[in-house]
């Protein structure tokens, strides 16, 4: 076998792919075993909150036909909005998945060619930690940009266009319409349709750079608070 330069190349790729498997599979494997994984409910930030309490007022009888009326008490109205939520979310994961949307779309910002530029920060091994990244839709195709950091960028009202007539929005799109999604229209989302959205306005919500994504810079006035509450300057400056 090792006479000839093909058998040294075969020996060789099985080196390589041992090792491949090894790093990229095995090692991060025994790394993230016991770190927990957070439910939906954990995923119930402020940024989704608000995104789903949007579309009670953007489509109230769609939302009500679907939620019901929320509670007049504020810690039971509190209660009833993040379960509701993360139902949606559940949902609304089940369905993007169903109807293949990860195939045009990724869900993984690369740490090469500059992505960050174009979507967002690189993903990060944490934010795939939850029920709602089981799979991972990292995607091998762009047909349609990358979701990772969808959230926030556009109102609920352009995605349910987007949704049910792509092309009135984005020329020449070989998206399919998804009109079983709503009641006839774009302004009746059915529950499929509001369970989508809320998914879809969750995509990177759990960033400090949201919803500007790539040109996010820290808050100077942040900086300034943190740098003030540091234990150096507490102590005057002194070393």
């Amino acid at each position: 076998m090792f006479e000839n330069k093909s058998g040294i190349l075969l020996v060789a790729g099985f080196i390589f792919f041992g090792f491949a498997f090894v790093s990229n599979a095995l090692v991060p494997i025994l790394m993230y075993r016991n770190l927990p994984e957070k439910t939906a409910e954990e995923l119930v930030n402020g940024n989704v909150r608000y995104q789903f309490e949007d579309l009670a007022r953007r489509f109230p009888e769609a939302f009500e036909k679907t939620y019901g009326k929320p509670p007049t008490q504020p810690a039971e109205r509190e209660a009833w909005y993040n379960a509701n939520c993360a139902a949606a979310l559940r949902l609304g994961r089940k369905i993007y998945t169903g109807e293949a949307c990860w195939h045009c779309h990724s869900q993984f910002v690369r740490p090469v060619s500059n992505e960050e530029r174009r979507w967002g920060p690189v993903s990060q091994s944490v934010e795939y930690q939850n029920e709602l990244q089981r799979p991972v839709l990292f995607g091998t195709r762009r047909v349609g940009p990358d979701l990772s950091r969808e959230g926030g960028r556009r109102s609920s009202d352009w995605h349910a266009v987007h949704l049910f007539q792509p092309k009135l929005l984005s020329e020449g799109s070989p998206m399919p319409e998804y009109r079983w999604f709503f009641e006839g229209s774009p302004d009746k989302p059915n529950a499929r349709g509001l369970a989508v959205l809320t998914y879809i306005q969750w995509l990177g919500s759990w960033l400090e750079s949201y919803p500007d994504y790539e040109n996010y810079e820290p808050s100077p006035i942040l900086k300034f608070t943190a740098d003030a509450a540091s234990p150096k300057a507490a102590a005057g400056g002194q070393p």
